[in-house]
C-alpha cells in the first residue's frame, strides 16, 4: 500500500481493519483517519466491537486484514514483497511505547505501591533511572490529583483513585496516542466524575485519544467526533455534536434517541 505523504500529520489511520473470531466477524472493514490532538469517542451497543478496535490498533490482538497505522507507521506487521509479515514482540512492544493504554479494570500491579506502578514503564520498557522515572511519575500523580497516595498500594485506593493511577501510569510512558477503554464503566457516578475531569484535561491538552464508552455525557462534552458501531461495522462517523444532535444513520438514530437522557 501506498502511505499518502500527509499520513505523517495523521495520529492513527485505520485501513479496512477486519477481525474474525473462528467464522464470526468482530470488526468489518473499519476505516477512519484520526488527525493528531483529534479526541474521539467509540459509540455503539455491547458487542459493537469498540473495545476490540482499541486492542487491535495496540495489537493486544491481532487483525485479520486491513492495516493500522500509527503516525505513518504500520503497526505489528512489515511489508516485503507485497506480503505482511508479524513483526517480533520486541519491535510490537517498541511501537506500544507510543500507544497508552487505560483499562476498564485498571490493571495495576497489585503488589506495587502507587509510584512504583507509576514508574514500572519507564524502568524496566525504557531503560530510565530511578530518578528520573521517580521524578515524572510524581509529577504524574501531582497532575491526576493523587500526589498524596504515592506510598499507598492499590488496594487501599477507591476505584476512581485507581483509574487516576491508570491513567498516569500510561502517560509515564510519553504517548503519542491515548486508548481509553470503558475507563468509567467500573465505577459510581460521583467516582466516574473524578476520572473524567483527568479525561477533560488531557482533551485540553491536544493529546490525540480513541475512548470507547457507554458515557453520553463524556463522549457529547468534548469529543471531537464520533465513531459509531454496529455488530463490528462503522456504521456513522461524524462530529460529535452532529451525530447527537441529527445523526444520520437509522440506527445512530435509535441509539441517540435512547440514550439521549444520559447526554
Amino acid at each position: 500500500m501506498n502511505v499518502p505523504n500527509s499520513l505523517p500529520a495523521c495520529a492513527v489511520d485505520l485501513v479496512g481493519v477486519t477481525k474474525f473470531r473462528g467464522t464470526q466477524a468482530v470488526l468489518r472493514q473499519v476505516s477512519a483517519r484520526i488527525p493528531q490532538g483529534q479526541v474521539v469517542a467509540l459509540l455503539g451497543p455491547s458487542g459493537a466491537g469498540k473495545s476490540t478496535l482499541l486492542r487491535c490498533v495496540n495489537h493486544l490482538e491481532p487483525i485479520d486484514d486491513g492495516q493500522i497505522f500509527v503516525e505513518g507507521e504500520l503497526i505489528a506487521y512489515r511489508e516485503r514483497n507485497d506480503i505482511c509479515f508479524e513483526m517480533s514482540d520486541r519491535d510490537v512492544s517498541r511501537q506500544r511505547q507510543r500507544i497508552g493504554m487505560v483499562f476498564q479494570s485498571f490493571n495495576l500491579f497489585r503488589h506495587m505501591k502507587v509510584l512504583d506502578n507509576v514508574m514500572s514503564g519507564p524502568r524496566y520498557v525504557m531503560g530510565q533511572s530511578r530518578s528520573l522515572a521517580e521524578h515524572t511519575a510524581r509529577a504524574l500523580l501531582e497532575r491526576v490529583g493523587l500526589s498524596e497516595k504515592a506510598g499507598a498500594y492499590p488496594h487501599q485506593l477507591s476505584g476512581g483513585q485507581q483509574q487516576r493511577v491508570a491513567i498516569a501510569r500510561a502517560l509515564a510512558m510519553s504517548p503519542r496516542v491515548m486508548l481509553l477503554d470503558e475507563p468509567t464503566s467500573a465505577l459510581d457516578p460521583e467516582l466516574a466524575q473524578e476520572v473524567i475531569a483527568v479525561i477533560r484535561q488531557l482533551a485540553s491538552e491536544n493529546i490525540t485519544m480513541l475512548i470507547a464508552t457507554h458515557e453520553m455525557r463524556l463522549a457529547r462534552d468534548f469529543a471531537d467526533r464520533v465513531l459509531f458501531m454496529v455488530g463490528g461495522e462503522l456504521v456513522e462517523d461524524a462530529p460529535a455534536r452532529r451525530f447527537f444532535d441529527d445523526p444520520q444513520h437509522a440506527r445512530s438514530k435509535q441509539f441517540v434517541s435512547r440514550h439521549s437522557h444520559a447526554a
